[in-house]
């Protein structure tokens, strides 16, 4: 399972300037919802969260209990992303995690653009390349794009899943995907439908890093 990115509060990013008790109070919601992680069980989930280090922190929760396995080092600084301002740049490590079911990268929402990690996450036999995102509705076509492309340099199942609706002031674009390592959109999220579950078959991921483009060396 997916969480999107810091899904448990609303967006604090989306104003200046900085404020400590709002992004305190992230933290404390955060806490709150992954101690309750443990009724997804047996579940695997995946998902980014604010810490009290004022840092965006990728997580895996499975049957081993709660770990951090990443912190988000590309931020934005623009109108209604300014997340420079409101937490500090993580340590540039993307180093796959190995779940109880899978083995799995992150690309947390502008990493999915810096391609080179999908390239590097292949060299590491992932699985899943996990892109939790707080993106707007406007731009929904482009980070397909740039999931797809993701897939194919990951040799990877790449997963998104995405605010959606209305909240501090952005209209947020939904439309969580899953996508193949030859870069298919087997399926996306929707009003009607915001749930999407599929089988998804690991071996094809292992395959897949023996075939063009990814088992050309650098």
């Amino acid at each position: 399972m997916l969480l999107p990115e810091m899904p448990f509060y609303p967006w604090i990013a989306a104003e200046v300037p900085f404020e400590l008790q709002e992004w305190e109070a992230s933290v404390a919601e955060h806490e709150r919802w992954v101690a309750r992680l443990s009724e997804l069980a047996p579940a695997s989930v995946l998902g980014s969260r604010t810490v009290a280090q004022r840092r965006n922190e990728g997580f895996a929760w499975d049957s081993q209990g709660y770990r951090a396995v990443h912190e988000k080092y590309y931020l934005p600084e623009e109108a209604g992303f300014w997340e420079a301002t409101w937490y500090e740049r993580g340590e540039p490590d993307f180093t796959a995690v190995e779940t109880a079911s899978i083995k799995a990268g992150f690309a947390i929402c502008t990493e999915l653009w810096f391609t080179e990690h999908a390239r590097h996450y292949a060299q590491q036999g992932i699985h899943v390349l996990a892109c939790p995102r707080a993106t707007e509705k406007s731009t929904v076509d482009k980070w397909i794009a740039g999931g797809r492309a993701a897939a194919v340099m990951a040799g990877a199942f790449c997963i998104s899943s995405n605010r959606a609706g209305e909240g501090s002031g952005i209209h947020w674009g939904g439309n969580g995907w899953i996508i193949d390592p030859d870069g298919e959109l087997l399926g996306l999220t929707s009003s009607d439908d915001p749930f999407l579950t599929l089988d998804l078959d690991l071996e094809a991921a292992e395959r897949a890093k023996a075939t063009y483009p990814r088992y050309i060396a650098e």
